[in-house]
């Protein structure tokens, strides 16, 4: 089944192109069917390359899905055409008299300044307080993964002496969990941040499990046992050339950085890096809309508490 995105938006070439079923509202409208209602807060400066990677995952499944795009009212994107901005996105005063099945928050790159610095963390808190009673199942991705933990549960960020840049090898902890299930034993995922979260703070949480880690890279995936929220501290939804992306965009800005690690093939940076997680990203998205929205959520979101 498609995700239903609106007509005119950019991602809807792009995913047609790629064959990822997508319906356009107008054929969507004609059929008698409730798609599962997502938000998206789209954090990142690149916002319309965000979206593509999201909807192409979210396109992956047997469900309909509608998104709602939402961006901050405190804080304006310089990275994204006002016109894109005004034409797909809504505010949180928009649409916070309405539920939704799930709501994805993405990354943003805040992670060195404390919470309390970010221009946007009044507005964040006041969503992330909303979806507890408006949102069934919510998913954060990176440095949101982190801003969720430390507003839900206390769990404190650390700095790093050496940014986590790469692509690393992970274990599954939550073996049983269905978030994870069809995942192999070991999987990679795309990490890039400068500060983590620690195992032990998670795993001495009672409302909180620890479902996947890296020996190298920490954290991955951490969920609360309820499935209400559902933390993810790498970048699943990366394409192949995001880390290269990011690392010539540091060091066109004179920035000390080391190349992604496990990343380029021979570590050369001319030749082409291999997409290694994206089959392990689509079953975690896939899980999630399935297992922790579409079969839980009440049909009437009206009910939900």
């Amino acid at each position: 089944m498609p995700v239903k995105i609106p007509d005119s938006l950019p991602a809807t070439k792009t995913l047609t192109n790629e064959n990822i079923f997508v319906m356009t509202e107008k054929r969507a409208s004609a059929q008698d069917i409730r798609p599962l209602k997502i938000a998206i807060l789209n954090l990142m400066p690149t916002k319309i390359t965000t979206e593509t990677q999201l909807l192409r995952l979210l396109g992956n499944t047997p469900l309909q899905v509608e998104i709602k795009l939402l961006q901050t009212a405190s804080y304006k994107s310089s990275n994204t055409s006002s016109e894109h901005l005004s034409a797909f996105y809504s505010t949180f005063d928009e649409i916070k008299d309405k539920k939704f099945d799930g709501l994805i928050i993405t990354g943003a790159p805040v992670e060195q300044l404390e919470f309390t610095q970010v221009e946007y963390w009044k507005e964040l808190k006041e969503i992330m307080e909303w979806s507890k009673h408006n949102v069934f199942s919510t998913l954060y991705i990176c440095w949101a993964s982190q801003a969720g933990l430390y507003y839900h549960y206390g769990i404190k960020k650390h700095a790093i002496d050496k940014k986590i840049f790469g692509v690393f090898e992970h274990d599954i902890l939550g073996e049983h969990s269905k978030l994870l299930r069809g995942f192999d034993d070991g999987f990679k995922a795309p990490h890039s941040r400068h500060t983590q979260v620690m195992s032990t703070d998670i795993l001495s949480c009672p409302d909180l499990e620890l479902l996947a880690h890296s020996k190298e890279a920490g954290v991955l995936i951490a969920a609360s046992k309820d499935g209400r929220n559902i933390f993810v501290s790498g970048h699943l939804e990366y394409d192949a050339l995001s880390l290269d992306a990011e690392y010539r965009r540091d060091k066109n800005k004179g920035m000390e950085i080391d190349i992604p690690r496990n990343y380029y093939p021979n570590d050369d940076l001319t030749q082409i890096p291999k997409l290694t997680w994206k089959a392990h990203a689509n079953l975690l998205f896939a899980n999630w809309l399935n297992y922790y929205v579409y079969q839980e959520t009440p049909f009437d979101l009206s009910n939900l508490k």
